[in-house]
């Protein structure tokens, strides 16, 4: 399959990113994608950090696209339970 018909078959496909989320010590949040490097992101809260990263892996993709680079990804044949834990503010 050539690098063309490659992107095209991959426009509609959706794929997901493992992403951590830590609180900075100075406030906010810092997120970072481990399977593409330099992709990072920061937030005032935790919701923020998560779409700022999801921005830049956007982007991060698009470059290599344009770039005719492979692009990594996770990918499930069936929806895996995903278990996590997050801190919940109350007064």
């Amino acid at each position: 399959m050539g690098a063309t018909r490659y992107y095209e078959s991959m426009k509609n496909k959706l794929s997901f990113y493992q992403i951590v989320v830590e609180p900075c010590e100075e406030g906010g949040f810092f997120a970072t994608c481990p399977l593409l490097q330099g992709c990072h992101a920061e937030g005032e809260t935790f919701g923020e950090a998560i779409d700022n990263i999801k921005d830049v892996i956007q982007a991060h993709l698009d470059v290599r696209q344009e770039n005719g680079e492979i692009i990594p990804s996770i990918e499930f044949k069936s929806f895996p339970k995903i278990n996590f834990q997050v801190l919940v503010p109350v007064r």
